[in-house]
Formats: structure tokens, sequence, C-alpha cells
């Protein structure tokens, strides 16, 4: 769960974010969103050229059924854990300056698998630090995640996916260390074995 003061995303004296179905009770929220954005998952995603527009549609395909607000950068400042995560007012110029030094490097093309998972590592890491949205953060990484291995040429076997572990590296890379997770990517890579 997220911290948020006075959040306008929410319902009045809740927790629970606003929603097309004005589900007011968590659990019904978090089974429909679970259900759906697994559904939309499996459409074809919105062609793109992995860019900071290409990211938001990513997010909008994936929340569309859920949240008005679905591929709109949030307007609220956040924390999870006691973490903060980017000010809204600077999500914009960190997103802009994250996706043009992954388009210099080429989408990441023609890395071996190591520096593929070391450079992905890195990506993600900031990326989460930004935190773009106010709530699919995470399913909306990994969804790109895919997208990307893909246009570098490498593949993930999401079926090694250990969803405990990869919160946890995603936690250690808050906190300045990306090893954990260039290891879990490292894992993932359909070439390891």
């Amino acid at each position: 769960m997220y911290d948020a003061v006075e959040d306008p995303y929410c319902y009045p004296g809740t927790t629970v974010l606003k929603n097309k179905l004005h589900l007011e009770k968590r659990a019904e929220l978090e089974s429909f969103e679970a259900e759906i954005t697994a559904q939309r998952a499996e459409e074809a995603l919105p062609a793109g050229r992995l860019t900071y527009s290409h990211y938001r549609a990513i997010h909008r395909h994936l929340f569309q059924d859920v949240y008005d607000w679905a591929g709109k950068i949030r307007t609220v400042r956040i924390s999870k854990g006691g973490s903060m995560f980017c000010f809204p007012e600077s999500i914009h110029r960190e997103m802009s300056k994250l996706f043009r030094t992954l388009a210099d490097e080429r989408h990441l093309r023609d890395t071996t698998t190591d520096e593929f998972a070391s450079k992905a590592a890195h990506f993600l890491a900031e990326l989460n630090a930004i935190h773009p949205f106010r709530e699919g953060n995470g399913r909306t990484q990994l969804t790109f995640l895919l997208l990307l291995a893909e246009t570098a040429g490498h593949r993930l076997a999401m079926t090694r996916l250990d969803p405990d572990k990869v919160m946890q590296a995603m936690i250690e890379s808050f906190g300045g260390s990306e090893d954990m997770l260039a290891r879990v990517l490292r894992h993932l890579l359909d070439n390891e074995r």
C-alpha cells in the first residue's frame, strides 16, 4: 500500500483508489484490477518505439478498464515503506531523461546476457524510483521489460519469475544496490542454461 496525504485519487476517508466500477472495498478492487490487467496483458500491446510516451500507452492499455487516469502521470507525492518516490513536479523531466538514455544505448541491443541484465537492472531501478503512476508501476515495468528484452534480442523466461525475489531486489535497488536485481534478471534470461 502507498502512503499519500490528502489523496484525491482515493475515495474520501479511505485509501481505496477511485475506479470505474466504483468499488469501494480494497479486496474487490484488487481482485478486479488483477483479473482485468492480466487479460489486457494477453492482448496485443500498443505499438511504439520504447519511448516515454510508449511507456505511458502501455500503462493506459493495462489499466484502461480500471482507472480514468490510466496512462497519466500522477499528481500527488507518494511513498512506500517510508521511501519517497520522485516528486510529481519532477516526473516528466526524470522520465524524459531516463528514456533518452535508453534510446542513446540503442535499447540495449547488441548486449551480452550479463550486460543486458546489468543495464536493464539499472533502468528498472531508476524507473521504479521515479514511480510515474499512482498505481500499476510494477506491472507496467514488467510488461515494458519484456518488450525491451525482445527488442534487444534477449528472451525472458517468465516461468522462472519469483515475485518475492523481484520485490526484494527492487527494494534493494531503491536503496542503491542493483546487484540482486541484475541477478534476478539474469536468472530470467532464457539463454542462461
